[in-house]
């Protein structure tokens, strides 16, 4: 391991990159030089994985030894960014924890959605974030602690962190177990990571599994003769050790409370709380609760904003019901971020394109972000009867990839279309796109077409323009402002962009209209003449609290963004600015001139 490190600290003190390749070659040097000395190591010995805890050891428990590598400041920077593990999981600005809630009741049976009895609804078992919930036993408190740590080992900050709460329909979930979820959510990232890497060693048996009964209930979902719900309570309302679990699994607000206000000064601060939920469950009521747990961004299931399409597959909602739920989101200043499929059933290429036209322009909708996915045939969905009497079938790769790139062309200024696929195993979709790099291929087909037409140069979607791991020259950043409306808001999107068109930062600045205030105050948390900043990022790789950034981060930019919502606002007429904040950054928005103001901050203008 030194012989690498000092290897790696050689070249780069003589100004020689050390990508990938690179490294590979001084890992072979050195397993060469040991099987030749009659001391042959394992390849897994000198993984690059390794490395950089191993560098973080030396540095802590032998300085003598460390300081003997004479690696000034300016050189560990470069050094950890060489050794840094898979750097685009911070690339965006945060590090992202995802966890899954248990297995419980979904109020909803739609056509394609997978029905795996040990995950929530519409999650699989072999997903990556699904199988360490499992692992975990559904334990809010060792899936972040899993993460954090393992995240540190890769080498990547994790001071700012956005924690994503999978699992259906939040709300369906009892307001008791919510409350406990995310106070142990908190409570972990308060531990750090020191603190809760003990915790992660046991690995408990999720409840309902004891005398592997899922298995054969399974079966009867796969063939049809049993529903979720119904296997749901059978494995798991029936089971006792499922009733102990669900009993002990409660928390005050009180206690909420306290480690939210704990986490502010934390060492790993939540800067983003993400839950989802289904149209129809986006209340006046729902929405208070989902605030006051620190929750700043919903996903929301629209799938589809035709009728016809959503009755087809079963959704049960109708396109009002998700029209209102958009009005409720955006008024309450959450971040929206629409879950939308192509390939459904009655779908066709022409009409996808049609219908993600309208998501993104008709100002009944206009979502902030979107996941894009086609609709892929898992075993477990009802679609598998369509699929066999020939009554839906998937899109070849040329008809999915004519569509995405279409709807990427598409896409506003001011929407991120966040991912292009779900993390199901191949082994699991009986039909439909099996390729994990689908979006690389429409990214590869948009750039060929930059190279032909003059009019895809201009792509706006806002994940492909992100400075990610690359530097920015602050002096060249211009700050540039979309305007759109919605049913009920005027939308300021305010972006710090580069020359060659890379986005920096961005505000989302939205002004309630006066008329929609006053019509539904008595549902609101807001007044007439309040404006809400609804999200502020500045893109690059995450730089630890209260240290300087490399990139865009703690230069300046956010704060600009902010100063400048604020006097758009108040030429508008807007007595006040409210900010949807994060628990963890509301101290940062207390320097700006912001106060408390119960669901979120507020400034007078």
């Amino acid at each position: 391991m030194e012989e690498i490190i000092l290897e790696i600290v050689a070249a780069l003190r003589a100004g020689r990159a050390v990508d990938d390749r690179e490294l590979v070659r001084i890992q072979h040097a050195v397993l060469r030089r040991a099987a030749d000395a009659g001391a042959p190591l394992e390849k897994r010995v000198v993984a690059k994985r390794r490395l950089l805890p191993y560098y973080h050891r030396i540095k802590r428990d032998e300085p003598a030894r460390w300081a003997s590598w004479n690696v000034t400041p300016e050189l560990e920077e470069t050094l950890l960014r060489t050794l840094r593990m898979k750097p685009r999981r911070t690339a965006s600005g945060v590090a992202t924890i995802t966890v899954i809630t248990k297995p419980w009741p979904c109020s909803g049976n739609c056509l394609f959605c997978p029905s795996d009895i040990r995950m929530p609804k519409s999650y699989l078992h072999a997903e990556p974030a699904c199988e360490r919930a499992e692992q975990c036993g559904f334990d809010p408190y060792r899936q972040v602690a899993t993460r954090l740590t393992v995240l540190d080992q890769m080498g990547h900050a994790t001071d700012k962190v956005e924690l994503i709460i999978l699992g259906g329909t939040w709300s369906d979930y009892p307001e008791s177990y919510q409350v406990w979820f995310v106070r142990e959510l908190f409570r972990a990232l308060n531990d750090g990571v020191a603190a809760v890497r003990g915790s992660v060693r046991r690995r408990p048996v999720a409840p309902g599994d004891a005398d592997g009964r899922r298995a054969r209930i399974q079966e009867a979902i796969d063939a049809g003769t049993m529903t979720y719900n119904e296997a749901w309570r059978r494995c798991y309302g029936e089971d006792p050790a499922s009733r102990r679990a669900t009993e002990r699994q409660v928390a005050t607000w009180e206690e909420l409370l306290r480690e939210q206000h704990r986490n502010e000064g934390a060492r790993h601060r939540v800067v983003g709380l993400v839950v989802e939920t289904r149209p129809d469950a986006v209340t006046s009521d729902a929405l208070a609760i989902i605030r006051r747990l620190g929750a700043t961004k919903v996903q929301i299931g629209v799938q589809s904003t035709d009728q016809e399409v959503l009755d087809a597959n079963g959704r049960g909602i109708s396109v009002e019901c998700i029209e209102r739920a958009f009005e409720l989101l955006r008024i309450y200043g959450f971040k929206i971020h629409a879950h939308a499929m192509v390939n459904l059933v009655l779908a066709t290429p022409e009409r996808d394109k049609a219908d993600y036209r309208r998501l993104v322009d008709d100002p009944a909708f206009r979502p902030d972000e979107v996941k894009l996915y086609p609709c892929a045939l898992i075993e477990s969905s009802r679609l598998s009867a369509l699929f066999e009497r020939g009554a839906w079938r998937p899109y070849s790769e040329e008809e999915l990839l004519d569509v995405l790139v279409s709807d990427v062309l598409a896409t506003p200024p001011y929407v991120r279309i966040s991912r292009m696929i779900r993390d199901f195993s191949s082994h699991d979709i009986v039909a439909g796109n099996k390729k994990p790099n689908l979006r690389q291929l429409v990214e590869h087909r948009l750039r060929k077409l930059s190279a032909t037409d003059g009019e895809a140069r201009s792509i706006g979607e806002i994940r492909f323009r992100e400075v990610g791991t690359g530097n920015v020259q602050l002096a060249d950043l211009r700050l540039d402002e979309v305007a759109y409306e919605t049913v009920n808001t005027s939308e300021r999107f305010l972006q710090w962009v580069a020359p060659d068109g890379r986005i920096a930062g961005f505000c989302r600045l939205s002004m309630p209209r006066a008329a929609y205030v006053r019509e539904h105050r008595s549902e609101l948390p807001v007044r007439e003449g309040e404006a809400m900043i609804r999200e502020v990022h500045v893109y690059g790789a995450v730089a630890r609290l209260g240290e300087e950034g490399t990139v865009a981060q703690h230069q300046g930019l956010g704060r600009r963004l902010v100063e400048r919502a604020c006097d758009i606002a108040r030429a508008a007429g807007y007595r006040q600015v409210n900010v949807i904040s994060a628990v963890g950054t509301r101290e940062y928005y207390r320097g700006l001139g912001f106060q408390d103001a119960g669901l979120y901050q507020a400034r007078a203008l």
